[in-house]
């Protein structure tokens, strides 16, 4: 370790020689008696009597292993262009460790001298230093002002910086905020919090982030997040979006162990949409990367066959992963190869992991989409040192690639088991609404529901519309529409009703609820439905058949689905002999169990149907009502009710 004085005029009164000596001596302790091992990592101490390059650490005051030392009064240069580059220790020809600064190293003695001998050079070297040239002192090959000159600027205040990053590259950031934080002529402290970007939407959309910028995996959650905020009633958030800091390509993440298996044919996005490939797709609610996946789906299916993308949906929504990691820990017990649609980036992070499975990204033959990762700005904030980080980060390219990251235009080699060096071209720039479309696609054909249909059957069912079907029959197809489009993990049961059914009943139990994915029950409810025209007859028994299915779903409830009754009808009560509306609205207010929610989705066609009843009916349950005053308009409605939760009551 070299001790170097500098000199420097000070107009402040300075302290005694002794005092020096007593204060150099406690202040190198630390360095001292760390051994050869100087290097350590901990929070900047931004007090500006000691140096930024000087960190509160176990054991005491360490140099920050990451800064670049100063060697003859120059810095050395930056390792491969990347300023924040951190190097990791290592022992040079004769057996030394060195502190790590990029390439260069300064090297300190593998032999331990006694603390004694070592205390007492420190100390002298220190008086000498003073003696001679004024209240510097060099540890390490770095100068640091332990007596500040009265000429030398101080931090009056500390700016505070908050950044919010999506957790798959928040750690990569982190490493270079505490760097960013380093350079003495900055007063900024810059906090660095990982959160998934689901989380930091919502919480953007809603009007609640508290945050100077945030780094999410994709642009597309600020379209989310716009959409989001319309549907609560809020104004657009304020973000500003910038340039990327990285990308990470969508992949096909395979075990290594069947990855010769997969790749006896063409790994593409063509073999996911027929159904050859089998994939696993974490929830794109939560996953850009997943969202991503579907964009690329829909673009290679037809469009003039949309039950092509359809039935990719249903396909992969038989099983959803609420994670990457989760997909990626099951893939391998697949009882068929099977990959998980997700990012280059985190393959990369599970392959880092050696207790893992060890995975292989593979590249789609049509090509592929990236994530982007912007830096976003929040709110209207002027920041000086914001812009700087920005800069910090869109240039920190190499220190991105050693965690997995490709470059912003999608360059770069990565050094990863699993990851190809190179990836191919990549999309970035998606359509807005496209992307709000297909989510939505998504939310309706994988709803996770368990649902109580009833039916109205009365005799008004056989009226004609004005495109010369029957209701009955425009029912029927509507019907045989949503069921196709249903998950296999939907439960579904139906009734029909209308007037003295069953004896004095109103209606008539078909189908338990059960499972979809149960062919057999699935096909019943098939031949119910075809069955329908030969049940019709009798007046609307709509309120004591809403009481008693209420009733059943409450008494059979699943605490893991979405449980709830869809009373489709065409008219108004007209059982003289039932409850009226005020009793049911009382039964029911009286049955409300909050540990037990059922919702009453009311869907009434044709000019006959009592809205204001059902919106009643709907309110008092937290349900929807849904009017299609045309027949016609029934398969539309019938979607909306089923995929439109947050508006309920009353999304007519």
């Amino acid at each position: 370790m070299s001790t170097i004085a500098a000199t420097t005029t000070r107009k402040a009164m300075m302290p005694t020689t002794i005092q020096m000596v007593v204060l150099v001596s406690t202040f190198a302790r630390p360095f001292v008696s760390s051994g050869h091992s100087i290097a350590g990592r901990g929070t900047v101490d931004r007090g500006c009597t000691r140096g930024p390059d000087v960190v509160r650490a176990a054991g005491g005051w360490r140099i920050r292993r990451s800064l670049r030392f100063a060697y003859a009064g120059n810095t050395l240069p930056p390792e491969r262009g990347n300023p924040f580059r951190l190097g990791s220790a290592h022992p040079d020809s004769a057996g030394r460790l060195g502190v790590p600064v990029g390439r260069h190293s300064v090297a300190a003695p593998a032999k331990r001298p006694s603390r004694r001998f070592l205390l007492s050079i420190v100390a002298g070297a220190a008086v000498i230093g003073i003696v001679a040239s004024g209240v510097y002192l060099w540890v390490g090959g770095h100068l640091n002002p332990i007596f500040a000159s009265a000429d030398e600027p101080v931090c009056e205040e500390i700016e505070q910086l908050s950044i919010v990053a999506d957790t798959s590259i928040a750690s990569a950031i982190d490493e270079l905020a505490a760097d960013f934080d380093a350079d003495p002529k900055r007063c900024v402290e810059t906090a660095v919090r990982a959160q998934d970007s689901a989380d930091t939407a919502a919480e953007l959309a809603s009007g609640t982030l508290s945050a100077d910028a945030w780094i999410p995996d994709s642009t597309s959650w600020l379209t989310r997040t716009a959409s989001t905020a319309a549907s609560l009633g809020l104004g657009e958030p304020e973000a500003t979006v910038g340039d990327s800091v990285a990308t990470s390509p969508v992949v096909f993440a395979a075990p290594a162990s069947e990855a010769q298996e997969l790749a006896a044919e063409p790994v593409s996005w063509a073999r996911v949409l027929n159904g050859t490939l089998p994939a696993l797709l974490p929830d794109p609610e939560a996953s850009a990367a997943s969202l991503a996946s579907l964009y690329a789906l829909k673009g290679q299916s037809s469009p003039d066959d949309p039950r092509q993308f359809a039935g990719a949906l249903i396909a992969l929504g038989k099983s959803i992963p609420a994670t990457a990691d989760a997909a990626m820990t099951t893939v391998a017990s697949a009882s068929t190869p099977t990959v998980v649609l997700t990012s280059e980036a985190s393959v990369a992070a599970h392959n880092a992991d050696s207790s893992a499975e060890p995975l292989v990204a593979a590249y789609p033959e049509e090509g592929t989409i990236a994530l982007d990762y912007p830096f976003v700005r929040i709110g209207d904030a002027d920041s000086a040192n914001l812009d700087s980080f920005e800069v910090a980060l869109g240039t920190a390219t190499e220190h991105f690639l050693e965690a997995g990251f490709r470059a912003p235009d999608g360059s770069g080699e990565v050094e990863s088991p699993g990851v190809a060096a190179t990836a191919p071209p990549t999309q970035t720039e998606l359509d807005a609404a496209t992307q709000i479309e297909i989510l939505r696609s998504w939310g309706v054909l994988t709803l996770r529901s368990r649902m109580l249909a009833v039916i109205d059957v009365s005799g008004s069912m056989e009226e004609p519309a004005e495109n010369g079907l029957r209701r009955i029959d425009i029912f029927q197809q509507a019907a045989v529409g949503a069921m196709s489009k249903f998950s296999g993990e939907v439960e579904l049961g139906v009734w029909v009703f209308s007037t003295a059914r069953n004896g004095d009943l109103d209606y008539e139990d078909l189908s338990p609820i059960a499972p979809l994915a149960d062919a057999s029950h699935t096909q019943q409810i098939q031949q119910i439905i075809g069955s329908l025209p030969a049940r019709l007859g009798g007046a609307t028994g709509l309120y004591d058949t809403t009481l008693a299915a209420f009733k059943r779903v409450q008494e059979s409830y699943d605490p893991d689905k979405v449980n709830s009754v869809l009373v489709i009808t065409d008219g108004k009560n007209e059982d003289q002999n039932g409850i009226g509306l005020d009793q049911l609205l009382a039964e029911l207010e009286k049955l409300e169990d909050p540990t037990k929610p059922v919702a009453v989705i009311m869907i009434g066609f044709g000019p006959d149907t009592d809205l204001d009843a059902m919106k009643k009916i709907a309110k008092a349950t937290k349900g929807g009502a849904y009017s299609a005053t045309k027949p016609e308009d029934l398969g539309t409605v019938l979607v909306d009710a089923l995929s439109q939760r947050t508006c309920r009551p009353d999304c007519g």
